[in-house]
């Protein structure tokens, strides 16, 4: 009886593999071993990146804002207060927006954010 080696299926998981790898250099998108052992630190990288995206923008959106509130006289954390007791409802992605790009919008929410402060202290 001859030896069953179940080769459509192994063929098919090395071309799978083989395409997942095929951007890569070298041997890497060549040898089943090497491209099995890339695509998994490959996708490893892509799933630890995609939360680190969201920390990184963060980061970059608060650094804007910052920079937009120090320019007209306040700190950041003194902004944030502002802004809830103003009832200004705004994301830290649109702020950063307004000061990247519309810096008299972003003034008169700095005005409406001291006027807050200076009425709630």
């Amino acid at each position: 009886m001859p030896r069953a080696t179940n080769n459509p299926a192994s063929r098919q998981r090395r071309k799978r593999i083989l395409k997942l790898a095929s951007g890569f250099r070298g041997t890497r998108h060549r040898l089943n071993k090497l491209a099995q052992q890339a695509v998994m630190r490959a996708g490893q990288n892509a799933f630890r990146d995609r939360k680190k995206r969201k920390r990184d923008f963060r980061q970059l959106w608060i650094a804007r804002i910052n920079a937009g509130a120090r320019a007209n006289g306040i700190t950041y954390s003194h902004f944030i207060a502002g802004l809830r007791l103003a009832n200004i409802d705004v994301n830290r992605k649109m702020l950063a927006e307004i000061a990247a790009t519309d810096e008299a919008g972003f003034a008169r929410i700095v005005e409406q954010v001291k006027a807050a402060l200076d009425a709630a202290s």
